[in-house]
């Protein structure tokens, strides 16, 4: 029996029980067997979550990139790496083979080493979804840079926040990109951000929309001409397995976003690991997950978890509904993909349109259907597999954050029985705790508790960049000897674990991680506004979405309502992005708070929800009688 590769139920209860029992050797003998090392570890793991401080590995050298491009030259050289689709239709596809995709790798890391670029810098990457984004971050790896993405549909504000924060003096971006039917102009927001950042000394441009941009001398260099004269061999950087690998910022629910560090060896061999088994790839397969690779989604499951497999993936410029709604399974078709993988939000969305924009094409190739960012709810759960899979194709619901790096909790495909709305099982090597109020764990099945996870595994993130005491705080302090996820979990009866949403003030819109101080912040910037509160509420196609509570000062509480809500929404895009913007504003004359000034976000959770059957007890507040004034503006 291959512990790489799980075949049926049974066998995953046998791996399992190895992997919890003595979860070194497990491990060990994952590392050894299916991945390319340049020298052995020294010792497999050491860890002491109070400081907090996990090492997987120690001692162990090796490259990721020769992991994902150079071990496959000699058996898979002319198989097709990443299958590039873009936004438009019309536009052909194309098949980038493993060898080709080492001969660009290899380009691009030497440009950036010509830039300067050593081990251990960091290199900012705000690309849109075109295969110079892949090539880039390969690249870094390739030669021990820390690459951090950030999503290319952030404002400048959000861009220099990471820039600064993880200090990097190189970014690459494009000249712009296309969205459906709209093109954004990266450039601008690239040169906007640059305002705040002295240290960034290059910006190589990448051209896709061929529009005309600002290029400013000395600093801005487009990248084309560099690839071009640059040699396409670049001997790997031996890197231990503990060295940072990248850093993705995410957010949080107080302050700046965290910069979320990912080290070179763990991840690799869980984010392989976990592709394997959670899609059952096998060797002829065409996979595609829909993320964009600025969020870990497509790190783990676009970039490196397929490439270590050897897999071919997917990258796709566009969006689901362009040029109508049958883009995704159109691609399915022409493609003949077997494993998609994608967000509820995409799902719920494509549902509400009409069925013949699934039923005009060819779904017989997909094998296994796949949900992430969000748990998915009841309705879209039979639409997909009903529609998509033609209830075929099993769904592998994954819970799993930035944080760690790789899916945590997820059905096996043909092995794990589906229930809809429940991630299921624990992966492999995976120790989830539910813990109660006094912080105990709740041993017994049928129960609600916070979602804990016990036990180190090979792709947690190791810190937050530059803040390791923010990285404790957030994960290590709640719960002693446990990584708290931050989530709410059920457990059935039969053990499956149902993910029921954050605990804490980080709201998920359309998969995304939201959280609301930042929203807040940029709102009370606004000069018409004295202050704000953000709650999340049920939404059809988001999942959730944002709901806002402003109080006006007195001068601005003249103007044109309407006005006012463009307003802060601009700022809101201005600041954070257009994801962050609010679906409702609701001007309020005051908030309730209690008597230490906290406000009381779950009565207002509540009331945006219409649902105030158990507003609790509100004669403590401060300000009781602003529930009720509350109440009468939302109607409820």
């Amino acid at each position: 029996m291959s512990n790489y590769h799980i075949k049926n139920l049974e066998e995953y209860f046998q791996i399992y029980r190895k992997s919890v029992q003595n979860p070194e050797a497990f491990w060990e003998e994952i590392a050894e067997e299916h991945f390319v090392w340049r020298k052995r570890w020294n010792s497999v793991l050491s860890w002491d979550f109070s400081k907090p401080e996990v090492k997987w590995f120690e001692g162990g050298q090796l490259n990721i990139t020769e992991n994902c491009i150079d071990r496959h030259l000699t058996t898979r050289g002319d198989k097709t790496a990443l299958l590039f689709e873009p936004n438009d239709p019309a536009e052909s596809a194309q098949h980038i083979t493993y060898m080709e995709l080492y001969r660009q790798v290899n380009k691009m890391a030497n440009v950036l080493k010509a830039q300067g670029v050593k081990k251990g810098d960091r290199v900012c990457i705000y690309l849109p979804m075109i295969p110079e984004l892949s090539y880039a971050v390969l690249a870094c790896a390739r030669i021990g840079a820390v690459h951090s993405v950030v999503f290319a549909g952030f404002s400048a504000t959000a861009l220099a926040t990471r820039i600064n924060d993880c200090d990097a003096a190189i970014v690459l971006t494009a000249d712009g990109s296309f969205r459906g039917s709209k093109s954004i102009d990266l450039k601008g927001i690239v040169d906007k951000a640059l305002e705040e950042c002295p240290q960034v000394t290059s910006v190589l441009v990448a051209q896709r929309t061929s529009s005309n941009i600002d290029m400013k001398a000395e600093r801005d260099h487009f990248m084309a001409p560099l690839l071009e004269a640059a040699s396409d061999e670049c001997a790997a950087e031996v890197m231990d397995a503990e060295d940072p690998l990248f850093i993705l910022y995410t957010s949080g629910s107080t302050g700046k976003p965290k910069g979320m560090v990912h080290s070179c060896a763990g991840y690799m061999i869980y984010a392989a690991y976990t592709f394997k088994n959670i899609f059952q790839y096998q060797e002829e397969d065409v996979y595609w997950c829909t993320a964009d690779i600025g969020w870990i989604t497509g790190h783990s499951y676009i970039v490196y978890g397929p490439l270590a497999n050897g897999a071919t993936t997917l990258m796709f410029e566009g969006v689901p509904s362009y040029p109508d709604f049958g883009r995704f399974w159109e691609i399915v078709e022409k493609h003949k993909v077997n494993q998609f993988y994608t967000a509820p939000t995409a799902i719920r969305a494509l549902a509400k349109e009409n069925i013949s924009f699934v039923e005009k094409y060819d779904l017989s190739s997909l094998k296994v259907l796949g949900t992430v960012g969000e748990p998915i709810n009841e309705e879209a759960w039979h639409w997909y597999n009903n529609n998509i899979g033609k209830k075929e194709s099993p769904i592998v619901d994954t819970w799993w954050q930035t944080e760690t790096g790789g899916i945590m909790i997820s059905p096996i495909p043909y092995s794990t029985p589906t229930k809809p709305t429940f991630a299921t099982l624990p992966f492999i090597g995976i120790q989830p705790a539910l813990m109660d109020e006094k912080g105990e764990e709740i041993k017994e099945n049928q129960v609600d508790g916070r979602l804990c996870i016990k036990f180190p595994w090979p792709s947690m993130a190791r810190t937050i960049w530059g803040d390791h005491e923010r990285y404790r705080q957030t994960y290590f302090s709640a719960y002693e000897n446990s990584y708290f996820t931050g989530d709410g979990a059920s457990r059935d009866a039969v053990g499956y674990y149902r993910i029921t949403g954050r605990v804490d003030d980080v709201i998920i819109v359309s998969g995304h991680n939201l959280g609301t101080a930042p929203i807040e912040d940029a709102i009370n910037e606004h000069q018409g506004v004295a202050e704000s509160a953000i709650v999340g509420y049920p939404h059809d196609i988001k999942g959730n979405a944002l709901f806002g509570y402003v109080i006006l000062k007195d001068e601005a509480a003249q103007r044109n309502p309407d006005e006012m809500r463009v307003e802060i929404n601009r700022l809101i895009s201005d600041k954070i992005g257009p994801i962050a913007k609010l679906d409702i504003i609701t001007f309020v004359p005051g908030l309730p708070k209690t008597r230490s000034g906290k406000i009381m976000r779950r009565i207002l959770r509540k009331i945006a929800q219409k649902d105030v059957s158990n507003l609790g007890d509100t004669s403590t507040l401060l300000n009781p009688e602003i529930v009720a004034s509350i109440r009468d503006i939302v109607g409820v």
